[in-house]
């Protein structure tokens, strides 16, 4: 239990896992933002959803994508997205265990629209599977000491001191 408490607080490797798994994130929004009409596409093949959610979601998913890459990686809400990532994750794997478990040979629609590129398989299974441990990981960690939240708030923290000290040599 010793070793889980220390993983959950070591700065670095709450910094490595924000940093991965933020650039997994801006990687696979900017080319989904760039086409949303392929991403729709993309999400089509999976035979899940009707299109008009598909365009919907094409047209949002991307951003909330690209929005969870910027706070993992700067260190801001970190909780809010690792909650956000993992909840993503875990729906795009059940979609990938589906359309294996339906026999269809589609692009994952991950990275880019080339549906040529990057099948689905067990392999993106497998990396999925990794990606929300480090999501989960992200969610009980306790290491903020290397990010923005934590900075902006010791810089305001030491103000509120400074600040309270003056006025009371102020007042006395």
């Amino acid at each position: 239990m010793n070793a889980l408490n220390s993983a959950l607080s070591n700065g670095y490797l709450v910094l490595f896992a924000r940093v991965m798994l933020g650039l997994v994130f801006l990687v696979a929004a900017l080319d989904k933002i760039t086409d949303p009409v392929s991403f729709a596409a993309s999400i089509d093949n999976y035979r899940i959803l009707p299109h008009s959610i598909s365009l919907v979601l094409a047209t949002i998913l991307p951003w909330l994508e690209l929005l969870c890459a910027f706070a993992l990686f700067f260190g801001i809400a970190v909780h809010g997205s690792a909650l956000l990532t993992c909840a993503m994750l875990t729906f795009f794997t059940f979609a990938v265990i589906s359309a294996l478990h339906r026999g269809l040979d589609i692009s994952c629609g991950c990275f880019t629209q080339d549906p040529s590129v990057q099948k689905i398989g067990w392999t993106k299974v497998g990396e999925n599977l990794g990606m929300i441990a480090s999501s989960v990981y992200l969610l009980f960690s306790d290491g903020k000491r290397l990010s923005l939240e934590h900075f902006y708030r010791s810089r305001t923290l030491i103000f509120a001191v400074l600040l309270a000290g003056a006025s009371t040599a102020l007042s006395g």
